[in-house]
């Protein structure tokens, strides 16, 4: 087996390559590298001769990697993550001495119901910390996790992208919610009461359709949406007093700081549960300091 040259393999080719690849520009990349724009358009030469692939294309105004740039980027981030953490830093992770910030991604979900029992636990071991917490979702997490080094995140996000780690907290279910001095149904909730009232809706995309419109066309119904929005407090406001119903998640229906004037049902329609889950990079996997917070960010949600 002939022997791989090393010559021409420079740990700095390799930052680079993350720098472009996070910043998807050669003048960002250079700012992120302390050089200068041009020495990074050099570097980029450099870079493609090492991996004899264009590795970044311009489109528009961005430099989109190719796709085996995608493939390597993990490989990549691992390796600098392991040369930082091995190599360069090495030291014991003390909570309790602990005085960064605790960076968490979470969804708007997740933030009213989770956010503070998260400072309260995570205070408790780590008394001289702080803890910022962010608003995330399935469009903007991979953006914001990179861009503000969140150390974990949480939510309902699905086809996670290839630089992330997943793992299973619980399975959320659903309930009918409304305000029963506006609205007046018989218990159990019928089918023909539901879809005869007007709804609002959660929709963390702004989309006015959801599994719920599918499961109903299936059985030869549909329902009125009235409104919908981003955020579960404003939708409390809008049922508040209204003619209202609202399929909600049975965490926050169980919220009495949530639901107080407000009354649960069972939906008459089935609906899909779906999957809560903490995220992480997976270059941080290993770190003694993202264990501990993956920990107990863990313990608390489950508890």
């Amino acid at each position: 087996m002939k022997e791989f040259n090393w010559k021409g393999v420079d740990l700095n080719l390799l930052v680079a390559f993350q720098a472009l690849y996070q910043s998807s520009s050669v003048s960002l990349a250079a700012e992120r590298c302390f050089v200068s724009q041009s020495a990074m358009s050099h570097t980029l030469q450099r870079m493609r001769t090492l991996f004899d692939d264009p590795l970044f294309e311009r489109v528009g105004s961005k430099m989109e990697p190719t796709q085996h740039s995608q493939d390597i980027a993990p490989v990549i981030d691992q390796l600098l993550a392991n040369i930082k953490n091995d190599l360069l830093v090495k030291k014991h992770f003390t909570p309790s001495s602990y005085a960064g910030v605790w960076r968490i991604g979470l969804t708007d979900y997740a933030e009213q119901l989770f956010a503070p029992l998260l400072y309260d636990a995570i205070k408790r071991e780590s008394p001289n910390c702080q803890v910022s917490f962010y608003n995330v979702n399935r469009s903007n997490y991979v953006e914001i996790a990179e861009s503000e080094s969140l150390d974990v995140m949480i939510g309902s996000i699905e086809n996670l992208n290839r630089r992330f780690l997943s793992e299973h907290l619980y399975t959320e279910q659903h309930l009918c919610l409304f305000d029963p001095s506006a609205v007046k149904v018989s218990e159990p909730m019928s089918i023909e009461s539901f879809v005869a009232l007007e709804h609002a809706l959660v929709s963390p995309d702004g989309s006015l359709q959801t599994q719920v419109d599918k499961r109903l066309a299936k059985l030869g119904y549909e329902r009125r949406v009235g409104v919908a929005s981003r955020n579960f407090l404003t939708i409390r406001r809008l049922l508040l007093g209204r003619q209202l119903v609202c399929i909600v998640p049975k965490r926050f229906a169980e919220m009495e700081a949530y639901t107080h004037d407000l009354k649960a049902l069972e939906s008459p329609v089935e609906i899909p549960d779906f999957d809560i889950r903490l995220l992480y990079l997976k270059a941080s996997q290993h770190e003694e300091k993202n264990r501990w917070i993956r920990s107990v960010v863990s313990d608390t949600v489950r508890q």
